[in-house]
């Protein structure tokens, strides 16, 4: 047995759910620039979770039991009150009571495809709440209940500042959605479909791949992204600051991906985004700095940007706080995560790969008044 390193290259399950095949990207066979410049993000979840897309019908039923389920329990937000708000970061706060609302759920453990459905729609629903109330709660606000009548992206924006959002605001907030809903065989979904392959259950497969999401590598990127930007500050820093980081052989957070050769498809539209609310916002700066990054890093080490570089600037002008980047991250992805699960228990078989030994070998057991 030859392990590889990161199992690069290497193809672990079938999936009927997303694809990234020569640099381009579908859900369920639909091309990612198609869906985002077209469909809602809640057309995007019952897709996602019925391989198909859904009629007026479906759809309307869908943001129904979306928007009836997305209050929590009170004991959740209580448990906030009782954080150590200073040092906890929103990642593990969601990771916390994300595992705190299993042991509400009656149906928790109930394994049927019915109730796992079931569970997948109050998660869908709760996991904005979530987000939004711990936000308010560490500033001394009261959490916003959210609303039946606004959209799934607008009611996120609405809980978080309790005003209602402009349209431009819901729809980059929405594009966003779409466009991380799912990415194939990913950390955070690999460690999803691990955790319920062993029969365990879906909050605690969401739980797992929070987990997996919270690190800089994966979901933390966007969030280290905005820390460059403002430390460099202004246009006439970049070069100097992004040259010091090259030489030093440093990584520069934004840039390159392990599936994506010609650069990630996703990047485009939040670009165009970033370019937009920028100018909205009175703060242009953000998004030139981004561009002249993006010149110098592309053209001297041949990486182009992915999702996480230009969603940065997006969210920082929608007026989200920089440490909400990856909680808003999981927001979405956990569209594909409960995809996966279902998927996974669908046709399950326990993930159990090997290892390659590489210590010693032949030892024998040496009484403890033998060694030296």
């Amino acid at each position: 047995m030859t392990a590889t390193r990161g199992l690069e290259g290497i193809v672990a399950t079938t999936s009927s759910i997303s694809s990234i095949i020569d640099d381009t990207l579908t859900y369920v066979g639909y091309n990612i620039d198609d869906l985002a410049e077209h469909a809602s993000f809640e057309e995007v979840i019952y897709l996602l979770w019925h391989r198909r897309l859904p009629t007026k019908a479906e759809l309307d039923e869908i943001k129904k039991d979306l928007a009836e389920n997305a209050e929590l329990p009170k004991e959740v937000l209580d448990h906030f009150k009782t954080y150590p708000i200073k040092q906890v970061h929103p990642m593990a706060a969601l990771r916390t009571a994300v595992s705190l609302l299993g042991l509400f759920d009656p149906e928790a453990d109930e394994m049927t495809e019915e109730a796992n459905y079931r569970k997948a729609i109050r998660l869908q629903a709760k996991i904005p709440t979530i987000v939004t109330a711990f936000s308010r709660i560490r500033k001394g606000l009261e959490p916003v209940a959210p609303r039946k009548d606004l959209s799934f992206a607008a009611n996120f924006l609405y809980m978080l500042t309790g005003n209602e959002p402009d349209e431009i605001a819901v729809e980059a907030f929405n594009k966003a959605l779409v466009l991380h809903a799912d990415h194939e065989l990913n950390a955070s979904t690999f460690t999803a479909r691990v955790c319920v392959a062993t029969l365990s259950d879906v909050y605690s497969g969401i739980t797992s791949a929070i987990g997996a999401l919270k690190g800089p590598l994966h979901g933390g990127a966007n969030e280290q992204v905005m820390k460059m930007l403002t430390e460099i500050g202004s246009i006439e820093n970049v070069e100097p600051y992004i040259h010091n980081k090259l030489n030093n052989k440093e990584k520069i957070m934004g840039f390159g991906h392990r599936v994506y050769r010609k650069g990630d498809p996703r990047a485009k539209h939040l670009r165009k985004m970033s370019e937009k609310l920028t100018k909205l916002t009175g703060e242009p700066h953000w998004y030139d700095m981004s561009t002249k990054i993006e010149e110098i890093v592309t053209s001297e080490k041949g990486l182009p940007p992915n999702v996480d570089f230009y969603s940065a600037s997006v969210y920082h002008s929608l007026g989200i706080d920089h440490d909400l980047f990856t909680p808003i991250f999981a927001v979405s992805r956990v569209s594909g995560w409960l995809a996966h699960i279902l998927e996974q228990y669908a046709n399950n078989r326990l993930i159990r790969p090997r290892a390659e030994y590489t210590g010693p070998g032949k030892q024998q057991y040496v009484p403890i008044e033998q060694r030296g």
